[in-house]
């Protein structure tokens, strides 16, 4: 589905990220798709870019593999921490279970277990909600979610209507527990003179928070989703049926980043690399013609991971400008390159051969 600040008709959208950083009005920015695509290297750039154009920007990975810390070489916990070498870039990774690890009383197990089997997914949404309210209470100028794997994203967008679920089922347990449910108001940090009418009350309130929020991820002025992919069917596949949910949840999608693309005009003498350049084409060219109302960023494979502050930093220019090999085909400086990579291997694969026949002759 296209945003209103997409270009106009007849012009092909902007190939990079520019107009989330000229939407002054954004306040929520998911980024998504599947799993290995390199979600949460676009979310921390995503969020550094943020950073010099906003007053204030959270990135928060709700990812169970947490990869943020990796991403900025700095630990990060369930609270908002500054991240070095910035004044206004917070991170933070919160657990999507809600932690239940000092609640040693087997019957409170009980009833978490029987309320989070009853209800798939109700766990991750109190988790949720309590992480938005928080959120709501700093203020941030914009937020960035780095998301799980496309199936737990879905799943996070349809807290609401869990959370009235698992409300309904907390009802129906409330006579089968009894004085469990004032041992599980711990769990919501409520104090123990707290009865279950409060707990249920607090539910209620994060499912107050949940609805709010839901009405702001639908506004587009407010709300975009970001698309993480590679150039291969399944991901294309994946993406496709992200941006059609999206679609249903009424949540506007019109950034798509293309990952790890190996671009014709490097210098490439592989028959492997240049058979996968082809097979990427296909799927470029497949995503160009089904989104072609999106602004499709193409980000390099590049020879070693980019973690650190500074690796981040190095790499963001690529999300403002379009990709450009620095080496054309045809060109001497090219000829030259090519002939000097010749040379190296036929030195390397003399030299190898050499040590064959030397210990061959040895033998």
């Amino acid at each position: 589905m296209a945003s209103a600040a997409a270009v106009d008709a007849g012009d092909a959208p902007e190939p990079t990220v520019r107009n989330l950083l000229d939407q002054e009005s954004l306040k929520w920015v998911f980024v998504g798709g599947k799993g290995g695509v390199g979600k949460t290297t676009c979310s921390s750039i995503l969020s550094v870019l943020l950073a010099g154009v906003r007053q204030s920007v959270l990135v928060i990975s709700t990812d169970p593999a947490h990869n943020l810390s990796d991403a900025f070489q700095q630990r990060f916990t369930k609270f908002p921490t500054l991240v070095r070498g910035f004044t206004n870039l917070y991170a933070m990774e919160i657990d999507p279970k809600v932690e239940n690890d000092d609640l040693a009383n087997e019957g409170m197990e009980g009833f978490l277990s029987e309320l989070t089997n009853a209800i798939p997914g109700v766990d991750e949404a109190m988790s949720f909600a309590e992480m938005l309210k928080l959120v709501q209470t700093m203020d941030y100028s914009v937020v960035v979610f780095d998301t799980a794997p496309t199936g737990h994203t879905l799943r996070l967008l349809q807290f609401p209507a869990t959370l009235e679920k698992g409300l309904e089922k907390m009802m129906e347990l409330k006579n089968r527990f009894g004085g469990l449910l004032n041992q599980a108001s711990r769990l919501f940090g409520l104090g123990d003179e707290l009865n279950e009418d409060a707990m249920l009350g607090r539910l209620e309130g994060m499912k107050d928070v949940i609805e709010q929020v839901n009405r702001q991820f639908k506004d587009p002025d407010l709300t975009t989703f970001v698309c993480v992919c590679i150039p291969e069917f399944l991901s294309l596949y994946e993406t496709e049926r992200l941006v059609q949910e999206l679609a249903k949840f009424e949540i506007d999608s019109h950034n798509i980043i293309i990952n790890q693309v190996i671009f014709d005009e490097e210098v490439v003498e592989s028959k492997l690399l240049k058979a996968r350049i082809k097979m990427q084409q296909k799927y470029i060219d497949q995503f160009h013609m089904l989104y072609d109302d999106f602004n499709i960023t193409k980000l390099p494979l590049l020879s070693e991971e980019v973690c650190g502050v500074q690796a981040l930093q190095n790499f963001s220019h690529r999300f403002l400008t379009p990709y450009k090999s620095a080496r054309k085909r045809g060109t001497i400086e090219e000829l030259e390159e090519r002939i000097t990579i010749l040379k190296s291997a036929l030195q390397e694969a003399e030299a190898e051969l050499d040590r064959i026949r030397k210990g061959k002759q040895s033998a």
